[in-house]
């Protein structure tokens, strides 16, 4: 089949490309030039494992194409994704000018029939203004050609998306047109074919299913750490708490692991556009209020524990920061615990030095060159000559380290750790003090 994707940010890039491994030929469209020709010449803007390979091996065989060119990419696809950003307004709902953006652009171009597909995420009753504005355009024009307005919205993880697309949980299609399903089916019949993925349901319903699935993961993790930080001033272990609680199989294992806070492009942002949607509509979402209150308390721990451990004045003090992305296998570090916690240490005169696999360009082009951020190429350098070593992401390589290095190269064995990555009586059988959320010196029991 003929495709056309509007954008080619994460979801985009990802979903055409993947679309065109199994064989349909997709066209790409963006108004960055820049990010066009660079693709091209199979240069990828973001970090995800597979998906440069992917691109450039589709872009070669000529099943995927990359242009600036707005009308060819209408002429091009019978199906139109808007993939699309929907970055938070000022008052944190979702601004929706790209989607109305790219919808008009379809109905000034196109000549026979459309099926719009939002892949996008966004609020309850976007599908209805793309429709109001696909219409209005047309009746401009003094045209009726027909088109379909369906949602689709993503589910991937970042870090594993291709994966995710290959093999989807679920593949929701919201319509109110039976005719549309048909070519959608054949769309993703590749992704079909073990089982049936397809829920099918109304759109407004699949625009939901989208929040409601972000924001229950974020619950999860915002609950978690609640009972992190019980635990702490009740004098017990989360981590077996959580093994106790994850067996049974109503709750299960998944997202109940505590941390230094959810970050990243969804959960914050999506948490965020529902709580405003609510409110919009004169019901107060107490959930999911305190799920973000949390979150954002949340980010404050490391450093809380840091100013316990060193007091407040940090002046002279040089920290190990291992993990900046705001989780593994990704370089993304939107909303990422560490930023705030690097931010808090700057504030409080120490010096940062951070290492991370991937995200190094990412810190630089936020933060610049700064006096008080080192960055180095390995996570043993960033230990050299640091007070401390704390850890904001739990990439693979920082779980089974050398702890002779890590005390040999620390002027004081200590280690806040965002991620519990390590069993704290083992650490301190070797000499460290050891700060985990919910277990290790974190735990100081009031009663």
């Amino acid at each position: 089949m003929k495709v056309t994707v509007f954008g080619i940010g994460y979801v985009g890039l990802v979903q055409a490309a993947v679309l065109a491994e199994v064989g349909h030929d997709v066209m790409c469209i963006d108004v960055d030039e820049r990010k066009v020709e660079n693709l091209k010449k199979g240069n990828i803007p973001i970090f995800e494992p597979g998906l440069t390979p992917l691109v450039q091996q589709n872009y070669e065989a000529g099943r995927l194409h990359f242009t600036t060119d707005a009308k060819a990419g209408v002429a091009h696809g019978t199906i139109q994704f808007i993939a699309v950003g929907t970055p938070p307004d000022e008052d944190g709902s979702a601004d929706l000018k790209y989607v109305t953006a790219v919808a008009r652009t379809i109905a000034e171009h196109m000549t026979d029939r459309k099926v719009v597909i939002d892949k996008s995420t966004v609020p309850v009753g976007t599908a209805d203004k793309v429709r109001q504005v696909m219409a209005e355009t047309l009746a401009k024009r003094g045209s009726n050609v027909p088109f379909d307005v369906v949602s689709n919205p993503e589910f991937l993880k970042e870090g594993a998306a291709v994966a995710d697309c290959m093999r989807p949980e679920r593949i929701v299609i919201g319509t109110d047109n039976k005719d549309v399903i048909e070519p959608i089916r054949e769309l993703y019949e590749p992704f079909n074919r073990n089982h049936d993925r397809m829920i099918m349901m109304d759109i407004r319903s699949a625009e939901l299913t989208k929040y409601a699935a972000n924001c229950m993961l974020a619950t999860k993790i915002s609950f978690m750490n609640e009972m992190s930080n019980l635990a702490e001033m009740l004098g017990a272990d989360i981590e077996k708490v959580r093994q106790g609680i994850g067996s049974d199989s109503r709750i299960g294992y998944h997202f109940i692991y505590p941390g230094c806070g959810y970050g990243g492009s969804c959960f914050p942002k999506d948490v965020q556009a529902l709580i405003r949607t609510a409110e919009q509509i004169g019901y107060q979402p107490k959930l999911l209020q305190a799920v973000e209150q949390v979150n954002y308390q949340q980010k404050d721990k490391l450093s809380s524990f840091i100013k316990d451990y060193f007091g407040s004045d940090l002046k002279g003090k040089t920290f190990a920061l291992w993990g900046l992305a705001f989780k593994p296998n990704t370089d993304d570090m939107r909303e990422a615990s560490s930023r705030v916690l690097m931010e808090q240490l700057w504030a409080a005169g120490a010096i940062v030095q951070a290492y991370d696999p991937e995200a190094m360009n990412e810190v630089q082009r936020i933060y610049g060159q700064r006096d008080d951020l080192k960055l180095v190429g390995t996570k043993e350098a960033a230990l050299h000559g640091a007070d401390a070593l704390v850890i904001c992401t739990e990439w693979q390589n920082f779980r089974a380290p050398d702890f002779d290095v890590i005390k040999g190269a620390l002027k004081q064995p200590v280690i806040f750790d965002g991620r519990n990555l390590y069993d704290p009586e083992r650490l301190e059988n070797r000499g460290f003090t050891y700060y985990a959320i919910g277990r290790g010196a974190s735990i100081k029991p009031v009663i």
